[in-house]
């Protein structure tokens, strides 16, 4: 029997039983499309993470107090225990002698209350050794200027505070008053999604950051909430992240498993994501494999209904010359072509969804944009697969049917 005859064949059989064959590829749309939906979102999760997290600055070393883990420079707040060790200036004179470290400034991080004409609000405080400000804040200008040595109750603002918070946007040149101190805006900052809480954030200098926040921080003089470094190499930041942190162990006079800082950078933040990110998608692909699973026992049961229904067909075939080779192979076509539609299907569906995720406003929070990437290759693993699926399945179907006897076959009422 010619493969084009053996094709058409199958497909008839497809059609004919319409309900079921419908039934049998929904199960396999569903496996085929949550395997591929789980996994593309994990790789639009890491992505969408992984572009903000490198607005962090990839050449930055984050230093806070207290052990554990930081995730950079945020927005602060609140008042230093008393219990933990801050970092000082004797901490910036050890980082300074860190082969890789070009530039080093202490942060003054905490919260404050703003005034501008008749409204009141509170935002977060940081305050920068302004000689180096230019060099650790890693968001745009959209008007005005950066912070530079001198500048005395002047700030940079983020766009967020700018044109959202009060009813009357601010501008570069404005007044306001933080904790009852008038500052004026020198700069307003771009728009920023990212992780480094800019968008609301209020810069200034670290004399100004002490004098407005006050008791509202228990850090002397000499004391900081953060230590940020910008390395020469980004290549090498892990080597000198070791190098940071043995310095700062041996100017604190702690063993590694008692560090009362803690240490990160964008890249160890990038690759702490993507281990846990792998192991989520892992998880829930696994289960989602389930159903696909579970489909393949609906491709089988399918089959062996089928077989049943044709086996008087089997002995007309067979009577008039099909060989048992003919009658396999209809029935594993048959069993692919569910899985082909099912699969299809499932893709067509994935596809839809990566296309409408980004235009149904679908964030992270912080206005970080999720994406559900296309990935060719995964999408025709997934076809390959659920045609794979779908033969296995109708295999021993298939197998019996090509063993009926002609004879047995044609008595089958």
């Amino acid at each position: 029997m010619k493969l084009s005859k053996i094709m058409k064949l199958s497909f008839n059989m497809l059609l004919h039983s319409k309900l079921r064959s419908w039934l049998t590829i929904l199960g396999i749309f569903i496996g085929v499309a949550a395997v591929v939906a789980i996994i593309s979102l994990g790789q639009g999760l890491q992505q969408s993470v992984n572009s903000q997290i490198q607005g962090l600055g990839q050449d930055i070393v984050t230093i806070s107090s207290g052990g554990g883990r930081a995730f950079g420079p945020g927005e602060g707040g609140g008042r230093a225990s008393t219990n933990v060790k801050q970092l000082s200036d004797k901490d910036i004179q050890a980082l300074k002698l860190v082969p890789g470290v070009k530039y080093i400034n202490g942060m003054i991080s905490g919260r404050a209350t703003l005034k501008y004409q008749s409204e009141t609000t509170t935002a977060s405080i940081q305050g920068y050794d302004l000689s180096t400000f230019k060099e650790f804040v890693t968001t745009d200008l959209d008007s005005g200027r950066y912070l530079s040595s001198g500048d005395v109750r002047s700030i940079v603002i983020g766009n967020g505070l700018a044109n959202k918070v009060f009813k009357s946007k601010l501008e570069t040149g404005y007044l306001i008053t933080i904790n009852d101190k008038p500052f004026r805006v020198v700069g307003i900052l771009a728009t920023s999604t990212g992780l480094g809480g800019s968008d609301n954030g209020i810069y200034m200098s670290t004399k100004d950051a002490r004098d407005i926040l006050g008791n509202s921080i228990t850090l002397k003089p000499d004391e900081y909430s953060t230590i940020t470094l910008k390395v020469t190499d980004a290549a090498y930041i892990n080597d000198i992240s070791t190098a940071i942190e043995t310095a700062l162990i041996n100017s604190h006079h702690v063993t590694k498993d008692k560090e009362d800082f803690s240490i990160t950078s964008a890249a160890a933040l990038q690759e702490r994501f993507s281990t846990i990110t792998a192991g989520i998608t892992l998880f829930l692909g696994i289960i989602a494999a389930v159903s696909l699973l579970v489909g393949g026992i609906g491709v089988a049961n399918t089959m062996f209904t089928s077989v049943l229904e044709k086996t008087r067909d089997i002995g007309v075939m067979k009577a008039i010359g099909a060989k048992n080779s003919d009658i396999l192979l209809i029935f594993l076509f048959n069993s692919g072509m569910l899985g082909l539609v099912g699969g299809g299907l499932g893709i067509i569906f994935t596809t839809l969804l990566s296309f409408a995720v980004p235009y149904l406003g679908v964030s992270l929070g912080n206005g970080v944009p999720l994406t559900i990437p296309i990935n060719i290759g995964l999408m025709l693993f997934a076809v390959i697969f659920s045609v794979a699926i779908g033969m296995a399945s109708g295999a021993i179907p298939a197998y019996r049917a090509s063993k009926l006897k002609p004879v047995e076959a044609l008595r089958y009422e």
